[in-house]
């Protein structure tokens, strides 16, 4: 299994973070564009434990898969997690965590995933798989210092 770690600081309050990331509306806002990001379920304005969220996603390749995840916890203003149920990986359990920071909020993202123990898994991870995913927290990032300056 993989793991990503990482910490951003965001020069806002805990209440707008939680505000901004705990809407799935806000997800397509820090997709990168070439994945084709489309939420096709209905979706509340807030987010809770136990809400599937389903999208059309080009993750690599232009290759267009369904995508289910489930958020299975939420503590109000402090994190929530999304774990994959259907889609092109074998695990998926994305933790988002915000804390209270001087000027600001440290927001850290644990990604533990897995695309699966054959070898056309391993191959696919070495040869794009852990750099997309990269890719898409670096992207992440990038455009939350657009959107929070």
């Amino acid at each position: 299994m993989r793991q990503l770690k990482s910490e951003q600081f965001l020069p806002i309050d805990i209440q707008q973070a939680w505000d901004f990331f705990s809407s799935p509306k806000n997800l397509n806002e820090i997709t990168p564009p070439e994945m084709t990001f489309k939420i096709i379920s209905k979706i509340p304005e807030k987010m809770y434990p136990g809400l599937f969220i389903t999208y059309k996603i080009s993750p690599f390749l232009g290759i267009k898969l369904d995508w289910c995840t489930e958020i299975t916890h939420v503590k109000d203003g402090v994190y929530f997690v999304d774990e994959q149920r259907l889609g092109p990986y074998r695990i998926w359990h994305h933790e988002h965590h915000f804390e209270k920071v001087e000027n600001g909020v440290l927001m850290t993202d644990i990604l533990h995933y897995d695309i699966g123990k054959s070898f056309i898994g391993w191959v696919a991870g070495k040869l794009f798989i852990d750099a997309q995913v990269n890719k898409i927290f670096k992207y992440r990032e990038a455009r939350l210092r657009e959107l929070f300056p």
